[in-house]
């Protein structure tokens, strides 16, 4: 036997995700069907109100002979398969559980406090497609094989997305990322460790005086949650227009215009791109455009903002590092069809972009800005980069990772500006290179 033969089992094992401990098997689970059965037959047709349906649950209970301690109970199950989103409702009611993950009916998945984990399963893959009906229906967008792929929202702003064979090969597949109800604050990433008290001075300052923020990390490290939290900076006696595929952004000021794209209808008519409405976002007079992701020939259109007046926008993209997320831009430009030469997208891109705000998720689940840093402008071809603050990891610490926060002890160049706008920084902030706590 190899080496690699003796290992690997062991090496699986301890890589298993935890699972989430399923509930006992449900022994009225025929009564609920036959329920469910006579419920469509006598209110399918009719456009029945919510206390209807439930008043009707539970007559109907009683009529199929349920135990009367478990009435509330089946109650319940029934309310959330008819009304809510069947064996998801308990996950999306939970609020220590950020994702679900359902690739199908026998393989789902959750992220719970930072972390993945196994979930029971559900009955069928009828089961789910039933859940994503009920999520996209009510939003005017359908799902079948001719239009298999959906992006949606939930009453409380959870993003979804959902795929269905053909496609989807091991059955629908669903991503649901819950949302916080009450939005984030900055104290609140600075008590998760995401970032210090000094950078969120920084950033405070940084959008408070009119500097474009890009926010930048990879899929699921929190980039909207950082882009809500810098966008709570804003005064609130400024316009401000959100642009979102799917609208996410949860901002507390007053004046807020909140603008979302539209897919093609079945004729291939209809579809209004991000590049559209900020095209038109410019004629509705915004004192900040703040775009939930750039991810294609919008971007030219964002930095054309940017550079003519529209000053302190705000917008996020996929990257893995501050310099990748240039040239990701880079290349969206260049999706835009014009024919522009690379030196003077990248003249666009160091005249409109102030600070980039990189965001990672780490290992252990925890989210960390793992640089904030400044845009300086161009020298010969190359834009110049240089870092306020950064995360240096250290290592592991049990399941935790260590790492501090560090300041690089260089004076940004945005310093005079945000001075001029009246945001006074301690000039020890960056007076030298030195090491802060989380």
């Amino acid at each position: 036997m190899s080496l690699y033969q003796r290992l690997a089992p062991k090496q699986l094992e301890k890589a298993a995700l935890p699972v989430e401990k399923a509930p006992p098997v449900d022994p009225h689970r025929e009564l609920k069907q036959r329920v469910k059965k006579r419920l469509v037959e006598e209110l399918g047709q009719k456009d029945a109100q919510e206390d209807e349906v439930v008043k009707k649950i539970e007559e109907l209970l009683r009529q199929e002979g349920a135990p009367p301690l478990e009435l509330p109970r089946l109650s319940a199950l029934l309310r959330a398969e008819v009304l809510g989103y069947g064996p998801l409702q308990p996950r999306l009611d939970d609020p220590t559980i950020s994702e679900i993950m359902v690739n199908g009916a026998k393989r789902i998945y959750i992220e719970k406090n930072g972390r993945l984990q196994k979930a029971p399963v559900v009955e069928d893959d009828q089961q789910v497609l039933h859940v994503i009906e009920r999520i996209v229906a009510p939003l005017g967008r359908r799902i079948d094989e001719s239009s298999p792929m959906v992006d949606a929202r939930l009453p409380d702003g959870s993003r979804v997305n959902a795929i269905i064979p053909p496609l989807a090969l091991d059955g629908p597949s669903l991503t649901i990322r819950k949302f916080a109800k009450d939005p984030y604050t900055i104290e609140d990433l600075i008590r998760f460790g995401t970032l210090t008290r000094e950078m969120a001075e920084v950033l405070r300052a940084a959008v408070g005086a009119r500097l474009n923020v890009l926010v930048s990390g990879s899929t699921g490290s929190g980039k909207t949650t950082t882009l809500n939290v810098l966008s709570s900076f804003i005064p609130p006696e400024e316009r401000i227009v959100t642009i979102e595929d799917a609208a996410e952004l949860q901002l507390q000021q007053e004046h807020v215009v909140r603008l979302e794209t539209r897919p093609a209808n079945l004729e291939g008519r209809g579809e209004i791109t991000i590049r559209q409405l900020v095209r038109n976002a410019l004629r509705m007079r915004p004192d900040r455009i703040v775009v939930g992701e750039v991810r294609g020939a919008e971007t030219l259109d964002m930095l054309q903002a940017m550079n003519t007046g529209h000053d302190g926008s705000l917008t996020t993209v996929h990257a893995n590092s501050p310099r990748d997320a240039l040239s990701r831009l880079e290349t969206m430009v260049l999706m835009a069809g014009m024919d522009l030469p690379l030196r003077a997208i990248r003249e666009q891109i160091a005249a409109a972009i102030d600070l980039i705000v990189h965001q990672q998720r780490l290992r252990d689940g925890s989210r960390r800005i793992m640089y904030v840093t400044e845009v300086q402008g161009m020298e010969g071809d190359v834009i110049i980069l240089q870092d306020v603050f950064q995360f240096t990891q250290e290592g592991m610490e049990g399941q935790k990772v260590k790492g501090t926060f560090r300041t690089t002890g260089i004076r940004p160049k945005f310093s005079d500006q945000v001075a001029a706008a009246g945001y006074i920084l301690p000039a020890e902030l960056f007076g030298g290179a030195g090491w802060m706590n989380p």
